[in-house]
């Protein structure tokens, strides 16, 4: 009887941010300039690290690298929720449903360790200069991106297939504007205590584990920016450092608050705000972020337009 209940509900229904029929138009503006704003920062930001030369270091490797998954969180889930902004019904198959999960999980959680070998890559730059060409080679640089890759393919696969256990028979509304899996498991009709453990013991060791990697690298750091007595260094050091550390606290702070309150502290509001924060706002602005605070790439950037000009 259950399988065949489950069977009605292959279409669900996203809320969405809100139902208020004169607020679909406006928001769907915001978002959608909000979202050509990321294509073009982070895919602007890629360009601009591609065609010059003196970027091509570690560092900049990997921002080109968080530049693209950022580009890939926001369109998992943004041009979904800009079509829903114009139809009456937000509907979406359980099929795409998972499939949408999956895209976006993956890039999310990838995100989290490209964080923390940029944390990495810092602290020998700044800790270990001298040794920072030997340390940081070409070849470690690809090794620490391909398992930041496949540990966001290996978390989120690990959810998806523990979702295809779910039937969904009492309930077809998803009170959220895209398929994330707290919403999903909430409307389950089987239990799903195995799931939310599972989704908080991964998430949290994923999240401790790039944190801690975060704080020791820049505990290093500071103990190593203190010693310099060149004013000019100091301010150089903490230039560069700045808008990673304010990244890091602008991305983690939502996913922690996501992923490792309690469910039972959760509301469904309060679950979209803060999704909104990592999947679409954060991503948009991680380009003026390390753009506006990085003499380099503002150098770049304007010898560029002056070339095109």
């Amino acid at each position: 009887m259950e399988k065949e209940n489950a069977t009605l509900f292959v279409q669900f229904e996203l809320t969405g941010l809100t139902d208020h029929p004169g607020l679909q138009m406006p928001l769907f503006f915001l978002f959608l300039v909000i979202y050509l704003v990321t294509i073009v920062g982070n895919f602007g930001l890629i360009i601009l690290i591609w065609n010059h030369p003196r970027l091509h270091i570690p560092m900049y490797f990997f921002l080109g690298c968080l530049a693209f998954v950022d580009a890939c969180v926001s369109s998992s889930v943004t041009p979904k929720m800009l079509l829903n902004f114009l139809q009456l019904g937000k509907r979406i198959s359980l099929y795409e449903c998972l499939i949408q999960f999956f895209s976006c999980g993956i890039w999310v959680t990838t995100e989290c360790f490209i964080l923390a070998a940029m944390a990495y890559d810092r602290y020998v730059a700044i800790c270990k200069p001298l040794l920072y060409p030997v340390i940081m080679t070409n070849r470690l640089c690809i090794i620490l991106l391909v398992l930041s890759f496949a540990g966001g393919f290996l978390h989120t696969s690990i959810h998806e297939v523990f979702l295809f256990r779910l039937i969904f028979c009492n309930s077809n509304i998803i009170h959220h504007f895209y398929c994330d899996i707290i919403p999903l498991l909430k409307i389950s009709c089987v239990d799903t205590s195995m799931n939310f453990q599972l989704l908080f013991t991964l998430a949290g060791f994923i999240q401790a584990f790039t944190i801690a990697i975060v704080l020791v690298s820049y505990t290093f750091v500071l103990f190593t920016i203190l010693k310099k007595k060149s004013v000019q260094g100091i301010r150089k050091a903490f230039s560069t450092c700045g808008a990673h550390l304010l990244s890091v606290a602008l991305y983690y702070g939502p996913l922690l608050i996501m992923y490792i309150l309690p469910q039972s502290q959760q509301a469904g509001d309060q679950n979209m705000i803060v999704s909104l924060f990592y999947t679409i706002i954060i991503p948009a602005l991680n380009p003026m972020i390390y753009s506006l605070r990085n003499k380099q790439v503002i150098d770049s950037l304007t010898k560029m337009l002056k070339k095109n000009a």
